[in-house]
């Protein structure tokens, strides 16, 4: 490979990974303040689980 196609794949990577990380965030976040109780109440019980802090 040259040099131009592994910057091109580590950028492309990277790429990836920030909108997996932004698509994450935002549905944790998104559920948190959700109206419905019930999909509230879900991602509650899910950052508890995972050690997220809520409150």
């Amino acid at each position: 490979m040259t040099t131009l196609a592994v910057s091109a794949a580590r950028s492309t990577s990277f790429v990836q990974v920030v909108a997996a990380v932004t698509l994450g965030l935002a549905l944790v976040f998104a559920s948190g303040f959700a109206q419905s109780q019930t999909l509230h109440d879900a991602a509650h019980d899910m950052r508890h689980s995972t050690g997220f802090p809520c409150h």
